[in-house]
Formats: C-alpha cells, structure tokens, sequence
C-alpha cells in the first residue's frame, strides 16, 4: 500500500506543470504611469520598489531591492535594453564592481547572502519616454552567470 501512494504521489508531482515564470510585480501604479517587472531568471525572483511612481519622472528617485545571492559578486556588471515593439532600440552598459573599483556597498557578498539596497538611483535622463516599452535589466559576475534578471513593463502617458 505505501508503494502505491509513493507512485501516486511521484505521479502527480511528475504531471504538474513546472513553470518557469516568476508573476508580474506592481512597482507603481498612478493616473498616467504604470511600472511592472518580473524576474527573467527562472531561478530566483527579488523584490523592489520605489517611493512613489511619480518620482520615476524626476532626474532622481528612492528604490528598494533584496534578494539572496545564489552566486558571489566580485565583479559585478549591468546591462540594461530599451525594447519597443520587440526591437531593442537602445543599450547601456556599465560596471558595479570591479577589483578595487566598487560603486555599491555589496560588492564582494558571497553566495547564499541577502543583499539590500535602499537609495537614490540617477537614470542620466531628463524624462521617462512616452508609451509603452520594455526595460529589460541584467546583473552578470565575474563568470558571466546571471545575478539578477529582470523585465520592466512601462506605461506612461505622462505630458511634459
């Protein structure tokens, strides 16, 4: 009889659908900008957040991010790509850590630490574009492996 249940219950963990996708995370919500992201990296979803979604279209804003590393950053690298209607129209690129050359306070955390990020972030652009696009976010290391991944859908009918 516990045979059959073992079997049974192999049986059912084997026919559940084993998703890969991590759900869609509200940043913000307000009358004419929506901000959502969700992890592109099967492995691991993070949180983040922001003050509030107004403050995206200001030069500076507060964000909020956690997660636990699943592999050390020595080096850390970011790459970033607008994508509209599927093609990506612009790239940036830029080193976080690098040996003697760290910009943030968790560069060196091993695997298997909890990171968390609390500050101001700059984009270097005077406005957040208008419509709807894509921003896909990209941490690598030292070995090119993937830290965090993530895809950010953004609304915005702001006028300026």
């Amino acid at each position: 009889m516990k045979t059959s249940n073992v079997l049974v219950l192999i049986l059912v963990l084997l026919s559940m659908d084993a998703s890969t996708e991590w759900p869609t995370h509200t940043v913000c919500k307000e009358d004419n900008l929506e901000i959502h992201y969700k992890s592109c990296d099967p492995q691991q979803d993070f949180a983040f957040s922001i003050d509030r979604c107004s403050d995206v279209s200001t030069h500076t804003f507060n964000i909020r991010a956690a997660m636990v590393l699943r592999h050390s950053i020595k080096e850390l690298y970011l790459k970033v790509d607008l994508i509209i209607n599927g093609k990506t129209v612009l790239t940036y690129s830029e080193a976080l850590c690098e040996p003697g050359h760290s910009k943030l306070v968790f560069c060196g955390k091993k695997k298997g630490e909890h990171i968390y990020y609390e500050g101001p972030v700059t984009l270097g652009i005077k406005e957040i574009p208008q419509g709807d696009y894509t921003i896909q976010a990209k941490l690598t290391n030292e070995d090119h492996v993937t830290v965090a991944c993530a895809d950010f859908t953004v609304k915005n009918y702001l006028e300026y």
